[in-house]
C-alpha cells in the first residue's frame, strides 16, 4: 500500500483561521465599544427619556440604599429604622437627582433641591399612606399580593408624578 502525501493546500490554514478568528473579535469589540459610547452619550442627554431612565436609575439606588440602612438600623425598633432609612435615602436620592438625573448643580442650590425634593417626598409618602388608608376601607379583604399590587400602582404613579415636577418645576 502506498502512502500519498497531503499536499500543503489541503491541510487545514489554522493560523489563518486564528487569525481571523482574532481579528474578528476586534472589531466586534470596537463595533460594542462605539455602540456603548453612542449609548451613554444619549444617556447623558437632556431630553425625557434620558432623563427617566436615569431618574428610575436613582430611584432604584436609593431603595437599595434604605433597605441597607433600614436592615442595620432595625436592632434599634422598626419605627426609627424607617424614619432614617427615609431621611437619609431622600436627602441622597435628591442629591443624584439634581447632579445625575438632571444636571443641575449649576442651577439649583443643594439647600433647594433637599427642600423641594424632600417635601416631594412627603407628598409622595402621604398619598401611598391615603391610597392604603382607602384601600383598607373599602376593600378589607384584599389579599397580601393584590394590595402589594396596589401599592405598586400608587408608588408608580407617585413616581411619574415626582419626574414631572422635579423635571419641570424644580430643576
Amino acid at each position: 500500500m502506498a502512502v500519498h502525501e497531503i499536499p500543503d493546500r489541503a491541510t487545514m490554514p489554522v493560523p489563518g483561521l486564528v487569525s481571523t478568528y482574532a481579528y474578528g473579535t476586534q472589531t466586534l469589540y470596537a463595533e460594542w465599544a462605539r455602540w456603548l459610547g453612542r449609548l451613554g452619550v444619549w444617556l447623558r442627554g437632556e431630553k425625557a427619556l434620558p432623563q427617566l431612565i436615569r431618574f428610575a436609575l436613582v430611584g432604584g439606588l436609593s431603595n437599595v440604599g434604605y433597605i441597607l440602612l433600614f436592615l442595620a438600623l432595625y436592632g434599634g425598633g422598626p419605627q426609627l429604622a424607617n424614619l432614617a432609612g427615609s431621611i437619609v435615602s431622600t436627602a441622597l436620592a435628591n442629591e443624584m437627582h439634581r447632579r445625575l438625573t438632571f444636571h443641575a448643580t449649576d442651577r439649583v442650590r443643594w439647600y433647594t433641591a433637599q427642600l423641594e425634593g424632600g417635601a416631594l417626598a412627603l407628598a409622595g409618602l402621604a398619598i401611598t399612606s391615603g391610597g392604603l388608608a382607602i384601600l383598607e376601607v373599602t376593600a378589607p379583604g384584599l389579599g397580601d399580593i393584590s394590595e402589594a399590587l396596589a401599592v405598586l400602582a400608587i408608588t408608580a404613579a407617585v413616581g411619574t408624578m415626582r419626574f414631572l415636577t422635579l423635571r419641570l418645576w424644580v430643576f
